[in-house]
């Protein structure tokens, strides 16, 4: 099993489903969660435009850790959303 850091790379390879299979490999066997593993969990998604999938995962690292970095990724995909729906209810 690869560590965090060698998925995250696969990740930023752009090899998202791997990496997800990956993570989610690591999350189901991992003794303690890692808040870590699901903010990259929720990029991942994110990079595949599964905006719930995405916040879905933040939320749980923001659980585990308050001062995750997927705190400011979970605000930035609800700015995100929003304006994607202000403009689908202006149309």
């Amino acid at each position: 099993m690869p560590d965090l850091g060698e998925i995250e790379a696969i990740l930023l390879e752009d090899r998202t489903e791997e990496a997800i299979r990956l993570l989610e490999e690591y999350l189901s066997s991992a003794q303690v969660p890692s808040d870590r593993a699901y903010y990259l969990l929720g990029n991942a998604y994110r990079k595949k435009g599964d905006w719930q999938g995405a916040i879905n995962n933040y939320l749980e690292a923001m659980e585990i850790n308050p001062d995750s970095p997927a705190k400011n990724a979970y605000s930035i995909a609800n700015d995100i959303l929003d304006f994607y729906n202000k403009d689908m209810y202006n149309q």
